[in-house]
């Protein structure tokens, strides 16, 4: 059974250092690279009740959003969050880490060591 799944991008150095801590943990890992397959609307809600975390967190504020026009209001509720990720998976914070009923996003680095603790 895995320990903890990774929603990972391996792109961004957080992400990265988030599986390597994961690994050198020893606890198994399951990696989804959410862009490659991205969350359909049931995982990501199934996401968004786990989440410790602010759920307009787990929308990245980049310069994408910034060009999409978007602003805190277009991502107040789980509801706008979910839509905007579905058509827009590219602004899924990264990395999130799922282990059992608990999720967190993985910024700053040193969350995943709290949590891979717990």
């Amino acid at each position: 059974m895995t320990d903890v799944t990774l929603l990972h991008n391996p792109r961004c150095s957080t992400s990265r250092s988030a599986l390597e801590k994961v690994e050198s943990a020893g606890v198994e890992v399951d990696v989804v690279r959410y862009l490659t397959t991205p969350l359909d609307e049931e995982a990501l809600r199934n996401l968004i009740g786990k989440l410790e975390d602010p759920v307009a967190d787990l929308v990245r504020r980049d310069a994408t959003f910034a060009s999409l026009g978007m602003s805190d209001e277009d991502i107040a509720t789980a509801d706008q969050v979910v839509q905007v990720l579905l058509e827009h998976p590219t602004l899924m914070q990264r990395p999130v880490l799922v282990r059992g009923d608990r999720a967190i996003i993985g910024r700053p680095k040193d969350r995943v060591d709290a949590f891979l603790a717990d």
